[in-house]
């Protein structure tokens, strides 16, 4: 797992080791506070685990877009910092 991390594969999804490492803690932020993992096979993992794994399957990623109202997104994970995009297989009705 810690391989992941230290692939070009991974970082180069994202757009950089700052990228890569922001995405990281606000997803883990937001599974401390409750939020479910994305992933299937979630039960034996730690959540760092998870998150890279929801990286590497395109689950979340960095949105490019900034945006001044983060209050009207249905489709994006939002946290106070900034914004990542979800993707849209992934979604829960």
């Amino acid at each position: 797992m810690l391989e992941d991390l230290k692939s070009d594969k991974i970082i180069d999804k994202v757009g950089g080791r700052f990228k890569l490492t922001a995405l990281i803690q606000r997803r883990m932020s937001e599974l401390m506070q409750g939020s479910r993992p994305l992933i299937e096979d979630a039960g034996d993992k730690t959540m760092l685990e998870i998150v890279v794994q929801e990286i590497l399957q395109d689950k979340i990623a960095v949105d490019g877009t900034a945006s001044a109202d983060r209050d009207t997104s249905s489709s994006s994970g939002e946290s106070r910092r900034g914004r990542y995009r979800v993707s849209d297989e992934s979604q829960d009705d």
